[in-house]
């Protein structure tokens, strides 16, 4: 079959249900023709793009990568002759969105633009939660997505709001050789002879959490490296033996990078979107948040380490 547009909406709609059945109803389809039409799909890609589980599907990380790519597609056939000519009465200016260092970004985009294209966006780029608050205070920005972490939760004035999107356990990066990668876990103790790779202060609480941490563990970090740069030059560095690093879950490691959750999961961090009412209509402010949740779901799905972690955690609560 040749790939059209519409087997594309059917592919996001099951990506952010989460079922066949409530994608189905989302797109006013029979739960059958949907299936039919995701098996089409699936023999044209040649092979499973979702995972069948009891609770509903989850894209495969191919599935991701298919997903996040047929977002951008649709987003950008939505655009098509639907924006007017700048200077025209009626414009809207762009939704000024800050984010710090979230892989989330992308898809949250991407997202935006298929659920209101006719809505523009700029986006920058800023680390610090606490210069993100200040950003949305002083009007500077419209949106944003931040971080905090559990009792240091982001602190702001009545002009602006916040929602959670996530709150993930923080896991570790590793050297493929080092001690400690054949377990399933790995204890912050473990780790009290290596030289760490931290990002710097962004003034939500970090990294003063992983000192508390390491504290609570029972070590001071022998030697630590402050690093804020691209995450293939951190992993490179850390594949060649030279420290190890706090990680976001979601993280994809590349070759002779293994990433492991730490036991007891001492350290949590939540991504928040953070909003100012004045500027940002109830409307936009449900579709990126909307648009968040399901850029995080998709990198769940190509997380294979924080999959696995889940699955060990939901068995030994039994939930």
């Amino acid at each position: 079959m040749e790939l059209e547009l519409r087997h594309l909406r059917v592919l996001c709609a099951i990506a952010d249900a989460g079922s066949v059945g409530r994608a189905a109803t989302a797109l006013r389809y029979s739960q059958p023709a949907v299936s039919t039409q995701l098996r089409r799909i699936e023999r044209h890609f040649g092979e499973p793009l979702f995972e069948r589980g009891a609770t509903g599907v989850r894209p495969t990380p191919y599935g991701a990568e298919v997903v996040a790519r047929a977002r951008d597609v649709l987003a950008r056939a939505d655009a098509l002759g639907r924006r007017p000519a700048p200077g025209t009465p009626g414009v809207r200016r762009a939704l000024r969105v800050a984010a710090t260092n979230s892989p989330m970004l992308s898809g949250t985009v991407s997202g935006m633009r298929a659920r209101l294209p006719d809505v523009p966006l700029a986006v920058s780029s800023v680390y610090a939660s606490s210069r993100i608050v200040e950003l949305l205070e002083e009007g500077a920005v419209d949106a944003a997505i931040a971080a905090d972490y559990p009792g240091m939760e982001l602190r702001h004035s009545a002009a602006v709001t916040h929602r959670g999107i996530v709150t993930e356990p923080s896991f570790v990066a590793l050297p493929a050789d080092h001690r400690a990668t054949r377990r399933a876990e790995v204890s912050l103790a473990e780790l009290a002879g290596d030289a760490w790779f931290l990002t710097p202060d962004d003034g939500a609480g970090w990294p003063g959490v992983f000192y508390a941490a390491c504290a609570a563990a029972g070590f001071t970090p022998v030697a630590v490296h402050e690093f804020l740069g691209d995450q293939k030059q951190l992993q490179s560095m850390i594949a060649d033996g030279l420290g190890v690093s706090v990680v976001q879950a979601t993280l994809r490691p590349l070759p002779r990078v293994v990433v492991k959750p730490l036991a007891g999961t001492p350290l949590w961090c939540r991504y928040v979107l953070a909003w100012r009412p004045d500027t940002v209509a109830e409307e936009v402010a449900e579709a990126l948040s909307r648009a968040a949740t399901a850029a995080y779901r998709d990198l769940v799905a190509g997380s294979p380490h924080l999959r696995a972690w889940a699955a060990r955690i939901w068995s030994v609560d039994g939930s």
